[in-house]
């Protein structure tokens, strides 16, 4: 019950103490010891006051009020001299000094620990989320959730961090103000009354627009990453400026939210300081002339007074800035939650090398209710080269995603060595698989870089780096070159052609040691005699390892041990090319059509 209680008046701080546990409570104790020493620092000039005014013929004691400080002082036999008194402010001040130190740099330290650890929990969520779930998620979104919401989510932290140490110093200042004068303490509890109700509409306000620049942010990261990555289709159609007007718009809409919210913070900063002197000169006319209080006890209550309210404004400014955050800790804890509700299932079984065999029996796939793959029975052996052909819509990349274990079966059962899919530990088995498509994937790094993923030059994966490039008839093309395999290859490989990036995606999976070779219309892109040299260089790895090529180019699969014939989802011819090209009436104009 207790704990249902802090979920739902403290949430925001449930959110935060899920990453940081007993460390936040630190920041609390190293917060509330600096402000104790403040506020006995602050204490001792009561003393000074009374000393000063009932101070005769240069005598350095008098008589003081009575009070908690003069009566802790007199406990513990202290005498009230100046000397004593000055020695004491020095120390509580130098000791707030040491205490505001460490506690800037536990500030920092927590704040280090809180966005690392955050990224690092959403980056193995997202490594362990399902293909399934991926491909139909916003990209965009997501882009934006990794890179300027978590940086948003630190301000929110920083803020939440500034909000709580706020709330402690109120705490002891209230707590001094109570010992020195119960009435300060009531003013003060009444001013912060005051503050959050004229802050109340603010929040609301705040919290609607920081919600829809969340939504737009998102929006803009979306359309940047389509502008960026058809740039080509819409330069060449003249159509990227048109495309640059909605990106435009999107600019434009985030910036509104972000000037609402600007102003929302000017009305913040500028009622602020107005209501905090007309509470202190009110403190000041009902002090002197009702109360009749003494001069001393005045200044000093009206120092607590002062900066237990100058932290109460500062705690409802922070709140507000807070609240402009509150849409991104929302979209994060959202996409945290998505993420652990689409985790890829994955099983115990450590998978080593394939054995025997790839085994489809009566498999089938949906996307809700569009059926895909439609009961199919399939065997690839080891070391067997298998094609699938078929137009497109047939099934082919769906049936290869399941082959490389980004999908799972909706029906039936794909073995792995006779043992289920299911059953396997997935990471130990795409480790074996190596995958090559017709969008290369090239990374902005050396030539080392990509064909090792970063692998450290040790004399061993120099050696594998050197064989790999070898098979992948890629050596003399490194050695031409001024710095060798430390050649940046630049982003997405501008400086390689198509048959150089397909050769370094290969060189990339013969270093990794696979066993399973899936080319996905690896040479649809290439020139016809690129595609050749590119043939010949997968030709020449048959029989090395499982081989699974979808090909719309019959040409590139007349050596497969096995063609396999698709259309609506299902098997509808397989065997050798020439076997096939006799029994299946489809196959044969297939062929016909590309003149083979």
């Amino acid at each position: 019950m207790f704990k249902a209680f802090i979920r739902k008046y403290f949430k925001n701080f449930t959110y935060f103490y899920q990453y940081l546990r007993h460390r936040i409570f630190v920041v609390i104790l190293l917060t509330f010891l600096f402000g104790a020493m403040d506020g006995l620092g602050l204490s001792m000039f009561l003393p000074l006051f009374q000393i000063a005014a009932n101070k005769e013929s240069g005598e350095a004691t008098a008589a003081v009020e009575d009070n908690f400080l003069t009566n802790f002082f007199t406990s513990v036999g202290i005498e009230f001299s100046l000397l004593n008194m000055l020695i004491l402010m020095v120390a509580f001040f130098s000791f707030k000094g040491l205490f505001y130190y460490i506690k800037s740099i536990n500030d920092a330290k927590v704040s280090r620990y809180f966005i690392v650890s955050t990224r690092k929990n959403l980056l193995e969520k997202f490594s362990r989320l399902s293909f399934r779930y991926f491909i139909k998620s916003d990209v965009g979104a997501i882009q934006n959730l990794m890179t300027n919401e978590i940086n948003n989510l630190l301000y929110a932290f920083r803020d939440y961090l500034i909000i709580i140490q706020k709330g402690v110093m109120v705490i002891v200042y209230m707590i001094f103000a109570f010992a020195m004068n119960a009435e300060f303490a009531i003013l003060i509890i009444l001013g912060g009354l005051l503050f959050n109700f004229i802050f109340q509409w603010l929040y609301k306000i705040t919290m609607s627009a920081s919600r829809k620049l969340v939504k737009e942010s998102n929006n803009y990261q979306g359309t940047i990453i389509q502008l960026v990555s058809n740039f080509k289709y819409l330069k060449a159609t003249g159509f990227v400026r048109d495309y640059a007007k909605r990106v435009t718009g999107n600019i434009e809409s985030i910036e509104s939210v972000n000037y609402r919210l600007a102003k929302i913070g000017s009305v913040t900063g500028a009622i602020r300081e107005p209501i905090l002197i007309f509470v202190v000169a009110s403190v000041i006319l009902l002090q002197v002339y009702v109360r009749d209080s003494a001069l001393s006890t005045i200044i000093v209550s009206l120092l607590f007074f002062y900066r237990a309210l100058t932290n109460v404004t500062d705690l409802q400014a922070q709140y507000n800035y807070f609240l402009g955050k509150v849409g991104t800790m929302e979209n994060v804890a959202s996409f945290s939650k998505d993420l652990d509700a689409n985790r890829e299932v994955n099983g115990k079984v450590n998978y080593e090398k394939l054995h025997s065999s790839l085994s489809f029996q009566n498999v089938t796939f949906a996307y809700g209710d569009h059926h895909i793959i439609k009961g199919i029975n399939l065997d690839i052996a080891k070391n067997q080269t298998v094609a699938l052909v078929g137009e497109s819509g047939s099934g082919k990349s769906t049936m290869v995603n399941i082959l490389a274990g980004l999908l799972n079966t909706n029906g039936g059962k794909y073995y792995i060595n006779g043992e289920s899919l299911e059953n396997l530990d997935k990471y130990s088995f795409q480790k074996r698989v190596g995958y090559i498509s017709q969008d290369t994937v090239i990374f902005n790094a050396s030539i080392y870089n990509n064909v090792t993923l970063w692998a450290e030059k040790t004399p061993e994966n120099l050696k594998r780096f050197e064989d790999a490039i070898h098979r992948a008839h890629l050596a003399t093309f490194v050695g031409a070159l001024p710095d060798k395999s430390d050649t940046l290859l630049g982003n997405n490989g501008i400086n390689l052609s198509g048959g150089q990036k397909q050769r370094v995606s290969i060189a990339r999976e013969l270093f990794k040691e696979v066993d399973i070779l899936i080319l996905d219309e690896a040479t649809s892109a290439l020139d016809s005699e690129t595609e050749k040299i590119i043939q010949e260089n997968i030709d020449a790895l048959k029989g090395q390892f499982t081989i699974i090529i979808i090909a719309h180019r019959l040409a590139t699969v007349r050596n497969a041990d096995k063609v396999v014939l698709m259309s609506d989802g299902q098997i509808i011819g397989s065997g050798d090319f020439e076997e096939l090209k006799n029994s299946s009436l489809k196959f044969k104009k297939m062929v016909q059509l590309q003149e083979l």
